[in-house]
């Protein structure tokens, strides 16, 4: 499969301009730490939601979602609950506010402000930065392992090899890719920081949304609603479902059955209700030391910091299922007409690599090197938000803390592209010993982040909750999350949620009072800037007999029917442009009524209530003379 010159010199100009960025917004990512990983708190709200949701927009994950959606069509839209994708709605309403009072840089540094000084403080310290760099790694294997494999079917290895001075054996080619691309993102990020990151996000989401719709019509006009009744499988255009799945491919497609029937989404009931599970508590965790957490503390204010992740889904949602059900289409085509079987057999193609073939096969020269320009971008600026995140910790968690404390801004700088490059090195070597994309995918979100959810619900909601208990909880999640991945079936690790949850909450409370609570005065500070709800009582007494003005948080029942319709509300967003694209008139009107609903609903019940709270919180610090600017 060839792309046409002008296709390559398309990718190569978009290729070109994102260094220059990074080179252009050097000088000022390098004024200090803060510009560099924060870009000064300067960016616009919907700047950084649009970069967010660019930074999501992958492409490996592209790549399997085009998969579900034509494997498992409407339901599809609940899978990506594993991950969950609704812990937007969960930082909208109230996590990326509390997060973002606190003012600091990094989620290692934010241990400081809940659990103090001294020996708890210290090890919960060590072991987020841990888990952070953990997690960093594993998302930049899972992002090299999807760019090779993409990119080695665009660009055969006899047209490169002659350009290449040394050999490289056909099993490593993808490697070689992923090498290749990989480097160019850790060039422009190691350069402008998050400000490249957000301005190069700014020009790859438009690049996507122009291919999204570009895909969408390509598919609609190649395949007709009677097509796609006449080849799918009872069920398929629906989003509800019983007990199981009930999607039969066996009489038209053997293979993709046998494919589905190693996944774990046939018991779709038990499925869908463990996701939720998880996915409630991860998303009350708060969100994970990576490029989510930095983007929510770039925010000017807490009030720009909740309506950045509330932008993230209305954003990314609706172009990205334009393309994925777009591609769904196309692949029915593919396989319906077109003898799509018989080509992925000769290619000795999987099914998570229908997207390549379909780009090469339907659409058009010129369009197909924006397309390809596009995704190499989704994957670009995932990549890049990623490794932003790894040297944020270790310049600022270990280098000023431990090494140098007094090093010169150039010398941050400088150590945080050793980092960058070090990091990259290491997810590469990682990339070498993974068999495919589903692998490490099932493990970051399986289990790696079932260990980190206990301690992290807890850091929240609980005042009694201390440095030591946090520490143990996290470990005893990571060291159980590193067991599974070696005992447990990647497509069962969901299951054993339960288990690795109860191994951590074990850890957090014998952790927890094995050591005196932390020192009232942090706990008293934490709760006047941040003011969580949950068990903080008697804190919340002491701070409020010290601060008058201050006002306990009795805010649960609404944040939880602000999340509750907030979900659905997503949802539409999701189910929209998947109606629309195949064509099912009355889906798509009772979809548009329900998120007409649930936004008129969101305005009353979380907009105006956000910005009237905003305004209280500024006056009430003012008043008792804590700057809402300062970390302390």
């Amino acid at each position: 499969m060839k792309l046409h010159e002008i296709d390559f010199l398309i990718i190569c100009l978009y290729l070109a301009l994102m260094i220059v960025i990074g080179l252009l917004l050097k000088k000022r990512a390098a004024q200090n730490i803060d510009s560099y990983f924060l870009g000064g708190k300067s960016l616009p709200f919907y700047m950084l939601g649009l970069s967010n949701a660019s930074g999501m927009f992958d492409i490996t994950g592209t790549m399997l979602m085009v998969y579900w959606a034509f494997a498992y069509g409407f339901k599809s839209l609940w899978i990506p609950w594993l991950w969950p994708v609704f812990n937007q709605i969960f930082l909208m309403v109230y996590l990326s506010v509390w997060l973002r009072r606190s003012n600091v840089l990094t989620g290692a540094e934010w241990i400081k402000t809940r659990f103090g000084k001294g020996k708890g403080a210290s090890l919960s310290h060590t072991i987020v930065i841990i888990f952070a760099l953990l997690s960093v790694l594993g998302f930049l294997s899972y992002g090299f392992i999807g760019i090779g494999k993409f990119m080695e079917i665009f660009l055969p290895w006899e047209v490169v090899a002659p350009f290449v001075p040394f050999d490289v054996p056909a099993a490593y080619v993808p490697h070689f890719y992923g090498i290749f691309f990989t480097a160019i993102a850790t060039f422009y990020v190691m350069l402008g920081g998050m400000l490249s990151i957000v301005w190069t996000d700014v020009v790859q989401f438009l690049i996507m949304t122009v291919a999204g719709v570009v895909i969408a019509v390509i598919g609609m006009q190649l395949v007709a609603p009677e097509m796609i009744q006449s080849f799918v499988p009872s069920g398929w255009d629906s989003p509800f479902f019983g007990w199981t799945l009930e999607i039969d491919w066996s009489q038209r497609m053997g293979l993709l059955t046998e494919r589905m029937a190693n996944e774990p989404y046939s018991l779709i009931t038990i499925f869908v209700m463990m996701s939720l599970l998880k996915g409630i508590f991860m998303s009350m965790a708060g969100p994970a030391p990576n490029y989510d957490m930095q983007k929510i503390l770039s925010c000017k204010s807490p009030k720009e910091a909740a309506l950045m992740s509330g932008s993230v889904p209305v954003i990314l949602l609706i172009p990205r299922y334009l393309m994925i059900m777009g591609f769904a289409l196309l692949a029915i085509y593919f396989f319906k007409e077109d003898g799509g079987m018989a080509q992925m057999a000769t290619t000795r193609s999987d099914f998570e690599t229908i997207l390549p073939h379909l780009i090469t096969k339907y659409v058009p020269t010129g369009l197909a090197g924006l397309l390809l320009a596009g995704l190499l971008s989704a994957f670009m600026s995932t990549f890049a938000s990623t490794v932003n995140a790894a040297p944020a910790y270790v310049v600022n968690d270990i280098y000023l803390k431990y090494i140098n404390p007094q090093a010169s801004i150039k010398k941050q700088i400088r150590a945080s592209y050793l980092i960058s490059v070090l990091v990259v090195i290491i997810s590469t070597i990682m990339g070498f010993f993974l068999k495919d994309i589903n692998e490490i995918f099932q493990w970051i979100v399986g289990a790696l982040f079932g260990g980190y959810i206990a301690a992290n619900v807890l850091k929240w909601h609980w005042w009694r909750f201390n440095g030591e208990g946090y520490f143990w909880g996290m470990t005893a999640g990571v060291v159980a999350a590193i067991v599974m991945k070696f005992t447990v079936p990647d497509g069962w690790i969901l299951y054993f949620f339960p288990v690795l949850f109860a191994i951590s909450l074990v850890g957090c409370i014998a952790g927890t009072y094995s050591a005196p609570p932390t020192d009232e005065e942090t706990l008293i500070r934490f709760y006047v800037r941040v003011r969580p709800w949950g068990w903080w009582k008697p804190i919340a007494d002491k701070a409020i007999a010290r601060y008058p003005q201050v006002v306990r948080n009795k805010n649960f029942k609404r944040d939880a029917f602000n999340i509750m319709i907030g979900i659905i509300w997503q949802c539409c967003l999701t189910i929209i442009p998947m109606y629309l694209v195949t064509r099912g008139q009355i889906g798509l009107c009772a979809s548009i009524a329900l998120l007409i609903a649930t936004s008129l609903i969101l305005r009353y019940t979380w907009y105006k209530p956000l910005c009237r709270e905003e305004v209280e919180y500024n006056e009430v610090m003012k008043e008792i003379g804590f700057d809402k600017n300062s970390k302390e």
